[in-house]
């Protein structure tokens, strides 16, 4: 999939310049699909060359001309038939961290336990920012008031994937530290304790 679909569903929300754009991949796509702000730029001018999004331009007071982009019917089409399509391919991960989680033996295990620990904080962190997103989507409401009532569900449905993913990362790792620490430093013959 190209970030194109990631754009063109984030604009279902509405019209937006492409620094809130930034701003909507940031805080609520980052869990599945992330981008940089030039990598949106770019985008955002190739969908409007192809007709599936529109800009207009805004005046702004002691600011630069703001662009605002929005879909298009074409793009809405498009967006959709998208969406209606079986997915090519099951996810798979592809993670620096666990490459070297597979080569950790013979390094030192306190370097080990601090690289855990930096992914955990950051898990735990990406956690708490979605959980401030879920509770601005509630607004409030339970959790199946949401579901039942909201216009859209989408993009709850996503976030719950993401607080799911996280969850899962932060338990996994504290799972590893609790491995680093039972484990004992290897012997030689005698009994003494080696490195």
């Amino acid at each position: 999939m190209s970030l194109k679909y990631a754009v063109l569903a984030a604009l279902l929300e509405g019209e937006a310049s492409g620094y809130e754009l930034s701003k909507v991949f940031d805080v609520s796509l980052a869990n599945f699909w992330p981008a940089t702000p030039q990598q949106l730029y770019r985008e955002l001018e190739r969908l409007a060359d192809e007709g599936l999004i529109e800009a207009r331009t805004v005046p702004q007071e002691r600011r630069p001309t703001k662009r605002l982009f929005s879909l298009t019917e074409t793009g809405r089409d498009r967006l959709s038939a998208f969406a209606a399509e079986p997915t090519r391919r099951p996810t798979a991960v592809r993670d620096e961290f666990l490459i070297k989680m597979q080569a950790m033996d013979g390094i030192d295990p306190e370097r080990v336990r601090a690289l855990v620990e930096e992914r955990r904080t950051w898990a735990l962190g990406k956690l708490a920012r979605y959980e401030r997103v879920r509770e601005r989507l509630l607004d409030g409401r339970t959790e199946e008031e949401h579901l039942r009532e909201a216009g859209r569900v989408g993009p709850y449905l996503t976030l719950l994937a993401g607080i799911s993913f996280e969850r899962e990362n932060a338990r996994w790792c504290e799972h590893v530290l609790t491995v680093l620490g039972e484990r004992r430093a290897p012997t030689d013959p005698t009994g003494q304790a080696l490195g």
